[in-house]
């Protein structure tokens, strides 16, 4: 009895060992995605664990206030995720601490997505100096929101395509406001405006590989130019955010018949607007000069590999997933981000949305902003020295100049950096 009792006790041991150990080596990803991404995200994994059983995926939220920070400090403290999202603009930085794990040789080799699979400008923000770090997820840019009836009212025929067309509708707009109205909204402590502006003029806002400012060049001097005379000539007010109630219920009142935004307010106007409004309004993609091109910025959200992740093949697999025109179309109704994969827009819901189509046409026209790690520190330069502009306080000249200044700057030490990475053997 007491040899079939120890027998008993040591296969028991024996199994409770081996259930342990099989736990223990249950491999587990972890994924981190930022506000509403990070609530959803769950929800669409289940299928991707059950087809790659044992592998448990473990989805943590991060706000969006807090990503960039915590990415860093997870960085320097060696507790990276497997995978993360990550917005486009931080690509660059995140490749310069080698953060992230290059996908050149897993995206060649891939059966599930292809570069000509997503919008060129969308694929673009993630390659830095020659190499792939990132699989755009969603996308977003900047288009044309307006009320159809105010601009019949003036007498405009439909939305401007050119920068011509745009100032004579503007003119009539503001002819035809009430009182204390204005054609158009844009927030001045807001950057996307004048970048677009100097884009679409072929700026490259930076030189010398990213190593100077080029604001006081002629491309970016005329676009910023334009940009300010839409505020001296009365077509938009001087205001900020933080200084506009409530930007649905002015756009209902008719207080402004132009709005320049992104994706997110799709959803927005639909639900604060009120039903009356419902086939009052729209959107278009961005008017461009004559002699330039009618782009806008490539924003949004890719999935990015971390450089120490010990499952690189399973993180990758997780990408190609989340990469697939079915889910993408489904990551789309759960959150309304577009797709970045362009066949996910063929389902209904993005092909017969009216408003959705401006950001359809738009997004085959986007640019980078430049692939420098101060990117976006350089950004809110160009917001500060803009509403500076605007408000009388220092002129259009002496803010470039400023800017420039500014700019050098903050990209000391990337020259410092490339002049190293140039002297070494």
């Amino acid at each position: 009895m007491r040899k079939a009792a120890f027998a008993a006790f040591v296969g028991a041991t024996a199994w409770i060992a081996a259930s342990c150990t099989a736990r223990r080596s249950t491999p587990t990803l972890t994924v981190w995605a930022l506000g509403r991404e990070g609530e959803v995200l769950p929800e669409l994994i289940s299928d991707f664990e059950r087809a790659h059983a044992p592998l448990k995926v473990v989805v943590q939220q991060i706000p969006w206030t807090a990503a960039h920070e915590k990415l860093l400090t997870a960085y320097v403290g060696e507790s990276m995720p497997d995978l993360m999202e990550i917005g486009n603009t931080w690509v660059p930085e995140f490749a310069a601490i080698r953060a992230l794990r290059p996908l050149d040789r897993e995206a060649a080799s891939s059966k599930a997505l292809a570069p000509g699979d997503f919008f060129p400008g969308a694929w673009d923000t993630n390659v830095v100096e020659g190499r792939l770090y990132g699989i755009p997820w969603y996308v977003d840019t900047r288009v044309l929101f307006y009320r159809t009836d105010l601009l019949a009212r003036a007498g405009v025929a439909g939305p401007p395509r050119t920068w011509t067309e745009w100032i004579a509708a503007l003119r009539k707009l503001k002819a035809a406001a009430p009182p204390g109205g204005f054609a158009i909204l844009l927030p001045t402590d807001e950057w996307a405006q004048p970048i677009i502006l100097g884009m679409q003029l072929r700026s490259g806002l930076l030189r010398d590989d990213g190593r100077y400012g080029d604001f006081g060049a002629a491309p970016f001097r005329r676009a910023f130019g334009f940009y300010i005379d839409l505020f001296r000539d009365g077509f938009a007010p001087a205001v900020s955010n933080v200084q506009i109630a409530n930007v649905y219920d002015q756009f209902a009142r008719g207080d402004f018949a132009m709005y320049i935004t992104g994706p997110w307010n799709l959803g927005e106007f639909r639900r604060r607007l009120p039903p009356a409004l419902a086939s009052r309004w729209t959107t278009a993609p961005l008017p461009g000069p004559e002699d330039g091109e009618a782009v806008s910025i490539a924003g949004g959200a890719s999935l990015a590999v971390s450089a120490s992740t010990k499952h690189p093949a399973e993180a990758w697999q997780l990408v190609e997933f989340l990469s697939r025109a079915a889910i993408q179309s489904r990551f789309h109704d759960l959150t309304g981000d577009l797709p970045a994969r362009v066949d996910a827009w063929r389902t209904p819901a993005l092909a017969r949305d009216p408003e959705a189509r401006a950001f359809w046409d738009q997004l085959h026209r986007v640019r980078p902003l430049p692939k420098v790690p101060e990117c976006e520190h350089i950004a809110r330069k160009v917001a500060e020295y803009a509403e500076m502009a605007i408000r009388g306080k220092m002129t259009t000249g002496a803010a470039l100049a400023a800017l420039d200044r500014d700019t050098d700057r903050i990209l000391e030490k990337r020259r410092d950096l490339l002049a190293r990475r140039k002297a070494r053997p």
